[in-house]
């Protein structure tokens, strides 16, 4: 679809199952005679048109395509991180928030919220094929014969069609044709390549382990005898160190790492030490997690993993960087890193169900299994990453 027709048309199709997925909710519930309870699980049906994966790549994507210099694009990842840190903590709370006005409201306000965010769409530069593919004969010539005459560093080209690349691809002549060579694309990508493997599988496993974040305010709750609200109000502190982090200290100390000792000015070796960096700080503060039976142990917990959140932004640069990236892959290799990802999240979520399940059994110390299991992956994460070198 963003061969064919665009980058904003992929957006604006992936808001049509969020939408729905709200109405849908509404529905059900101003129609318990005509609609069973149970109905409301057939709104994810939806999805085929899009989800987190599709935003999530779309959106790293078109970022990658700003700038090609490093310090700058790394902070846009990490602007775009913490921006989606702080929804994830503050939303429920402010969906609770909001529910104990009116049930419905949320629903209300997420279906408004997203309707807004069209406008923004609309502004984004144009991608389709037809931008890409028509270049006329005059274009061509001129090319041509300035090829050899020009300077060696061409100037930076500041018109919209800079992010179009990002996007580029072979028009096919049908739609099965189409998925048959995208899927190929794909798996060639992935086999080929080893240190595109290994940084697959090290997200993989951070996303598996990162799936215990769902339980936080379960975990809270229960532990403490805290209540929901509370425990959400605990954990925008925990967002709050998220957005601190990554929209003013990671982006201040990449520009000054660029010329430390240990870095050399290599933007490979910065992201490689800042994820294994990110990576140990998860294995800390996680098991400190699983550990902590007091509410200041808790807290300083929080803050340490919240100190991990950076992970995203030095990944994110790897797969533009020299170690990993190659001619043409850009949209192609965020989408398989956001496919992997999502997987893990998919795989995660049940695990870390039964695990919560488990640990409400052994009651106690014993709450802290899904994070102590979650050590275990962040840990496993970490020694895959390491056989990622320069």
């Amino acid at each position: 679809m963003a061969k064919r027709w665009g980058v904003r048309t992929v957006l604006c199709f992936n808001l049509v199952p969020r939408v729905v997925m709200s109405a849908w909710a509404i529905i059900v519930g101003h129609f318990p005679l005509l609609l069973p309870t149970k109905a409301i699980l057939a709104s994810p049906i939806f999805n085929v048109l899009g989800g987190e994966c599709v935003f999530q790549s779309t959106i790293f994507t078109l970022t990658s395509g700003l700038t090609s210099e490093y310090v700058q694009r790394a902070s846009y990842f990490s602007y775009i991180s913490s921006t989606s840190y702080i929804v994830s903590f503050m939303g429920p709370t402010f969906a609770a928030f909001t529910m104990s006005a009116n049930l419905w409201l949320p629903f209300w306000l997420n279906i408004f919220l997203l309707l807004c965010a069209i406008p923004t769409i609309s502004l984004l530069p144009k991608t389709s094929e037809f931008s890409k593919y028509t270049i006329s004969a005059h274009e061509a010539m001129t090319n041509e014969n300035t090829e050899e005459s020009g300077p060696l560093i061409g100037s930076r080209n500041t018109s919209p069609d800079r992010y179009a690349s990002a996007f580029q691809a072979p028009p096919s002549s049908t739609y099965y044709q189409s998925i048959k060579t995208t899927i190929e694309q794909l798996v060639h990508l992935v086999l080929g390549r080893r240190s595109f493997q290994i940084l697959l599988l090290t997200l993989f496993f951070t996303a598996l382990a990162s799936s215990d974040t769902k339980l936080l305010v379960q975990y809270i709750s229960k532990r403490y005898n805290w209540t929901f609200a509370q425990a959400g109000y605990l954990l925008s502190a925990k967002a709050l160190v998220n957005l601190t982090l990554l929209a003013v200290v990671v982006p201040r100390i990449i520009r000054t790492s660029m010329s430390s000792r240990a870095v050399q000015g290599s933007d490979v070796r910065l992201n490689i030490l800042g994820a294994d960096v990110s990576i140990a700080v998860s294995v800390v503060g996680v098991l400190c997690i699983a550990l902590a039976g007091r509410f200041w142990m808790l807290f300083t917990a929080l803050i340490i993993y919240a100190l991990g959140s950076a992970l995203p932004v030095f990944t994110m640069s790897l797969i533009k960087s020299s170690l990993i990236a190659i001619e043409g892959s850009d949209a192609q290799d965020f989408s398989i890193v956001m496919l992997t990802k999502t997987l893990g999240s998919l795989v995660g979520a049940p695990l870390m169900t039964v695990l919560w399940v488990k640990a409400i059994e052994w009651g106690g110390i014993g709450l802290g299994l899904p994070y102590l299991i979650s050590s275990c992956l962040y840990m496993s994460a970490f020694i895959m990453f390491s056989r990622l070198r320069t």
